[in-house]
């Protein structure tokens, strides 16, 4: 049974920092690409930024220079280091794996709220 669960969400304050943590089990987690994709009350899910199963990375241009993803195959574990937080960037966050050009397993997701 595939599981990814978040963590790390919470209520900061404009210009300050999170860090969101994803720990996948019951896949091998090192020959996945994943990302972290978010939602906002009213619009569609979109992605915030991925890392390939080779590292590489890609950032939406609303965080890039503000974010950064990471992972530790050894932990299992995906990261999303958050700075310079606006308010815009208040949503859901999901981690998922990335399969081609679509997601194959979700997390149930974590709020992040950034206060003005």
């Amino acid at each position: 049974q595939v599981q990814l669960v978040e963590s790390g969400g919470g209520l900061v304050q404009a210009g300050g920092s999170l860090s969101l943590s994803c720990v996948a089990s019951g896949i091998i987690f090192r020959f996945h690409d994943v990302g972290w994709y978010r939602q906002a009350p009213g619009k569609q899910r979109e992605l915030v930024a991925r890392i390939t199963h080779n590292y590489d990375t890609y950032y939406a241009d609303s965080v890039k220079g503000r974010f950064t993803i990471s992972r530790n195959n050894a932990k299992n574990t995906l990261y999303l280091e958050m700075n310079s937080l606006k308010p815009e960037d208040t949503a859901v966050y999901y981690c998922s794996t990335i399969l081609g050009a679509s997601n194959d397993y979700w997390g149930q997701g974590t709020q992040v709220t950034v206060s003005s």
